[in-house]
């Protein structure tokens, strides 16, 4: 007999909007599962966790890394997986590593789920994707936004799905005040607030309510992608 609850699956969950996400969700109504790359966050929750680097997806291991990640009803992808390559360093390695982490394996995810979401006529897919994507990356993000901008195809079968209540959305996120951006080479932080026609950030708040929003309350939005942006 299938559970009550119903099983989320946040990939990329010990990035700070996971983590906050996470400690957001009522555990009355969700059946939580975590996926992480390296460091496993500390929790007080009842967490799955899953342990997974998708950016070593290969033909061989596929199975294998993507085992027991099937049959949710609600996905949301935070991964964001960066290298600090540039348009004139990367090489064909590096650029299937973040291809493989930030879109191949959500898609794989995201397949292996809908028929489970038809059956229970309930689907929910955030896919959270980049501003990046609209100025062509940054100095050191090349790949990431690359892939991020592969993750925002809509196929037209992803179209047909509402009529099952199942809704897929992209939402293009802005710089959002996270660690993330420590990870990022020469990133002056300074300057790029300055791009922004807001003057600031977003900060994780904002994010956790718009995502929650198309988790819990959205039964119309479908097949879109939502800039977030703070005006840029």
């Amino acid at each position: 007999m299938r559970s009550s609850l119903k099983k989320i699956l946040i990939l990329g969950g010990s990035s700070d909007i996971g983590i906050n996400l996470v400690n957001s969700l009522d555990e009355k109504k969700y059946k939580i599962y975590l996926h992480y790359r390296k460091n496993k966050p500390k929790l007080k929750k009842k967490i799955f966790f899953l342990k997974r680097d998708f950016s070593k997806l290969s033909v061989k291991n596929s199975n294998k890394l993507l085992k027991n990640l099937k049959n949710f009803d609600i996905i949301v992808n935070l991964v964001g997986y960066i290298d600090n390559k540039t348009f004139l360093t990367t090489d064909y390695k590096n650029i299937i590593k973040s291809l493989n982490a930030n879109f191949i394996s959500q898609l794989l995810i995201y397949q292996n789920s809908i028929d489970y979401m038809k059956k229970n006529k309930f689907g929910r897919i955030i896919n959270c994707s980049s501003i990046g994507i609209k100025f062509g990356g940054g100095f050191n993000t090349f790949n990431y936004s690359l892939s991020k901008y592969c993750s925002e195809f809509i196929p037209n079968e992803i179209r047909n799905l509402p009529k099952f209540n199942i809704f897929y959305n992209n939402l293009r996120l802005g710089v959002v005040n996270t660690k993330i951006h420590k990870k990022i080479k020469n990133k002056n932080l300074k300057e790029r607030i300055t791009k922004i026609p807001i003057k600031r950030f977003a900060n994780i708040d904002e994010i956790i309510t718009l995502i929650k929003y198309f988790i819990i309350t959205n039964t119309y939005i479908a097949s879109e992608t939502i800039n977030f942006t703070g005006g840029e």
